[in-house]
Order: structure tokens, then C-alpha cells, then sequence
């Protein structure tokens, strides 16, 4: 089966907003087995819309649509898909029914703009939105599948999830495609693809490499008649990967740094306090965005300034010694902030995010220390020039040096 991704919205073509729909269906499709030729983003005109539709029913079996199916003018996907299949929408007295009901429960009056959601084409049926008032549509006619979602993240995840998805796999899913993703920390992409270079070569499962935020990716990808099969595929590959790159790898597929690092701190029953000068925070930041990372986390410090430093305990003649950007103030911060707060670690991160030059050290310098429960721990590298890029890399590998103390 051939298919096809419309995203639909002029807010989209302005870089207002990211197209994250197309790519969380992108996922979906190919572990359906469905093969995805096209993906296209379209504003909000009736016009390029039918031409975008007519093009697309020449081409695929199936189009998956997001977006345009709110109560405004400009929302014209249901339009759109009328006019290129020459039907015409009527009001579903059932679906106007639920909608007032909608707003009734919430002790809101129904703007009558509102009606147009109600409404089918002879060829399409309705496909249920309990969390909003937009209903899908699913469209058949001539072998042409047609599935318009809402665009709104949240709507369109558990549509896909229990209406799409299951009617898809039914009627049109064919070999699965299976994929897993191992997270790399501490080594460029060029140095883990030479590493598995030896295992690129496979055609199924296939191995490739990306460069993302949070790393390096390893993704495995492996086609059979089933989830099991591919699953099977994939296990010797992976077992080779995790024994060339060892302690790199840090997690698997949705796994991020600061869970990972979380659920080694849970663990051990340890916690954790921060304090940060280059990376402004950031490490603090993402820490915290693991749910339940109170059970941990005793809190952080941005001490941007000597003076914040040596006023959570730093002692000055070390700053002034050594330079701010340094190892031992890197390790009298990590030991200050751990006594300061009673934690059993101390994290901390000094170094130039930049423009300029500081203490003569160039933009990118970032020392990193921990101090685990007196036991002091450190590292130094370079990262970039950019301040974003800094910080993140800066706290990511913050983060890392945790992670490999608590797995010795």
C-alpha cells in the first residue's frame, strides 16, 4: 500500500509552529507495515488543497490528513475532499447531537459555525473525538482511502490510536517494519559509524547513524511478517552494537539522559544537587523534567558570578588561584553545593559559553565535576561555539559523567 501525509495549515508553511504530527505518523505507518512516499504541508486554501487531493488519489492508496477540521472559514479539509470526489456534505443529526452535548457538558453555548463538524459526505464515515469537537473522517471510494484527523496533537494521537490505527491494520497492513534505537553519549558520528561499520552493510535488519541533541543514534530497522520476527532480526546486530560502543550507550528508543541517570539515582537510593555557571541552568532544567524527580533531586544553583560562588561556599582563593574556568573550581562547586545541601552528590558545571574569550580560555571550555559523597570525579572538554549548543552539551555530558559513576 502506497500512502501519503497532507499537514494542513497555513500556520505550518509560516514556521509558526513545527510539523510534529507528520512525523509521529510517519513512525506509525511504517510499523503498520505501510509504505510512506510523500509528505506535504498545505495552507489553508480550498484550491491548492483539491489540487494536492486530486494529485494525491492518482498516486496512493491511502492519505492520512491533519489539520483544517475545526468550525472557521479557513478550516476547508472537509471541503476540499467534498469537491474532489464530487460529493456533496450534509449535517449528521447524530454527530450535531453529540457536538451540542459537548459544549453543554461544559456550560458553554455552541457557536453555530460549530455545525460544520457535523457533517459527512455519502463515502465517508465518522470517526470519534471524545476529547474535542472535531470528528475524523474516513473516506473509501474508487480504492482510495482517505483519513482526515484534527490537527491538534493530543486529538490526533488517541484518534490514530484507537480508531486509525486498528482499522488500518485490519484492511491494509502488510509486513511490519520494527525499529529500535540505541542512544550514544561521548563519541561523534563519524567515530560510531567506523566502529559498526562492519554491521552497515546488513540489508535486513538495516543499521544507520544520526546526529541528534541528546547524541548519537543508532537506529536498527528490520522487516518480517510479524513484530516477533523482527524483533529476532534485530537481537544479534544489537548485541554486536552494544558490545563495540560498551558504555556509550546509554539508552534505549524514547529513554533520555536525565531518566536513565533518575532511575540509577532511585536506585541506589542517592540524591542529587547542582550548581551551574555556563550551562545557566540547563542541567537543573533537565532533571526535572523526569517525572518524580523530587524523590532525588535536592535542587540547583546557577552561581553565574564569582561573588554567587563563593556565596554558596566556594572559598575565593581557589577561583582566584585557578580561574573561575577551571578544574578545581569545577570540583570546589560540585563539593559546596553537595555539603551546602546535604545531598550525597554534588554536580557542577563551569566553562565560557561565549562570545568572548574568558580567563583566555576559548568559547566552548567546560569543566565538569561531581562530588560522590566526598569522592571527587571530573571532566573537561570543548564544546562549539554557539551558546545553545554549549549549554545543552555542557549539561548532557554533566549528566553522562553522573551516569558512568553510578554504573561502575
Amino acid at each position: 500500500m502506497r500512502a501519503e501525509i497532507f499537514s494542513v495549515g497555513t500556520e505550518l508553511l509560516l514556521g509558526e509552529i513545527v510539523d510534529t504530527n507528520a512525523a509521529y505518523l510517519a513512525q506509525q505507518l511504517s510499523a503498520l507495515g505501510i509504505d510512506l512516499y510523500y509528505i506535504s504541508q498545505i495552507g489553508d486554501n480550498l484550491g491548492r488543497l483539491v489540487d494536492a487531493l486530486k494529485r494525491a488519489k492518482s498516486r496512493s492508496d491511502l492519505t492520512i490528513i491533519t489539520g483544517g477540521l475545526g468550525p472557521t472559514e479557513d478550516d476547508l479539509t472537509r471541503e476540499a475532499i467534498a469537491e474532489t470526489l464530487g460529493e456533496r456534505m450534509v449535517v449528521q443529526p447524530d454527530l450535531e447531537r453529540e457536538l451540542r452535548d459537548f459544549f453543554a457538558r461544559r456550560h458553554r453555548e455552541m457557536p453555530e459555525t460549530n455545525v460544520k463538524q457535523a457533517t459527512l459526505i455519502p463515502s465517508a464515515r465518522a470517526i470519534p473525538n471524545p476529547v474535542g469537537t472535531a470528528p475524523g473522517w474516513w473516506v473509501e471510494k474508487d480504492g482510495w482511502i482517505v483519513v482526515a484527523m484534527p490537527g491538534v496533537p493530543s486529538e490526533m494521537k488517541r484518534m490514530w490510536e484507537h480508531e486509525v490505527a486498528p482499522r488500518l491494520r485490519d484492511c491494509c497492513g502488510g509486513a511490519v517494519i520494527y525499529s529500535r534505537t540505541l542512544k550514544v553519549i561521548g563519541l561523534g558520528e563519524s567515530t560510531v559509524e567506523e566502529m559498526i561499520r562492519p554491521l552497515l552493510s546488513s540489508s535486513n535488519p538495516t543499521l544507520a547513524t544520526y546526529a541528534k541533541n541528546d547524541g548519537i543514534h543508532v537506529r536498527l530497522a528490520a522487516k518480517a511478517a510479524n513484530q516477533e520476527e523482527a524483533e529476532r532480526l534485530i537481537a544479534g546486530p544489537e548485541a554486536r552494537v552494544r558490545e563495540i560502543l560498551g558504555d556509550s550507550i546509554y539508552g534505549v528508543n524514547d529513554e533520555t539522559l536525565e531518566s536513565v541517570v533518575g532511575q540509577l539515582l532511585q536506585k541506589k537510593g542517592l540524591t542529587l544537587a547542582t550548581m551551574e555557571s555556563c550551562s545557566g541552568g540547563f542541567l537543573a532544567s533537565l532533571i526535572t523534567d523526569v517525572p518524580g524527580s523530587s524523590a532525588y533531586f535536592r535542587g540547583g544553583v546557577v552561581a553565574y558570578s564569582n561573588d554567587m560562588k563563593v556565596a554558596m561556599g566556594v572559598d575565593r582563593q581557589t577561583i582566584e588561584k585557578y580561574g573561575a574556568v577551571s578544574a578545581e573550581t569545577a570540583a570546589a562547586m560540585a563539593r559546596a553545593i553537595r555539603q551546602r545541601t546535604g545531598a550525597d552528590i554534588g554536580l557542577a558545571v563551569t566553562g565560557v559559553a561565549g562570545p568572548s574569550l574568558l580567563e583566555g580560555k576559548p568559547v566552548g571550555t567546560a569543566h565538569i565535576a561531581l562530588d560522590l559523597q566526598g569522592r571527587p570525579a571530573a571532566l573537561y572538554q570543548v564544546f562549539g561555539t554557539m551558546r545553545a549548543q554549549i549549554k545543552r552539551m555542557s549539561a548532557l555530558n554533566a549528566l553522562n559523567l553522573l551516569r558512568l559513576e553510578l554504573i561502575k
